[in-house]
């Protein structure tokens, strides 16, 4: 009996391992950011767009912009793209030469709350 007990246990282990592995990968990841994480960019972009491995959920996706002091500057019109839903676009106003900060929040179709942030400069 105590083999049997064993391996069950061993056995359950491994499966529960397995489970919080597979649920680990489940998030939703961004793959692609124009402009893209740490870049310089002579000339303003007008929008910035965030792709990611999954499909969001509208409701609780967004991304806003952040200029050096921390105002936020973008048009606040931040949406998931209704054609390709595991695209975030957020419009620009015309931005000065600086640094600025991309935040973004999304949910995942599978419920999975991520967030994160990287910064572009605009001039040189």
């Amino acid at each position: 009996m105590t083999i049997r007990y064993t391996i069950i246990g061993i056995a359950t282990c491994v499966a529960l391992c397995s489970s919080a592995t597979s649920a680990a990968f489940a998030h939703a990841h961004l793959v692609r950011a124009t402009p893209p994480d740490g870049s310089t960019v002579k000339t303003a972009p007008t929008e910035v767009t965030l792709k990611f491995n999954e499909r969001l959920e509208p409701t609780f996706s967004s991304a806003i912009i952040r200029d050096a002091a921390g105002k936020q500057v973008e048009k606040a019109d931040g949406h998931v793209d209704k054609s390709d839903r595991t695209v975030v676009r957020v419009s620009l106003p015309p931005l000065e030469p600086g640094v600025y900060t991309v935040e973004w929040r999304v949910m995942s179709a599978d419920t999975h709350k991520v967030n994160g942030n990287f910064t572009f400069r605009v001039g040189e």
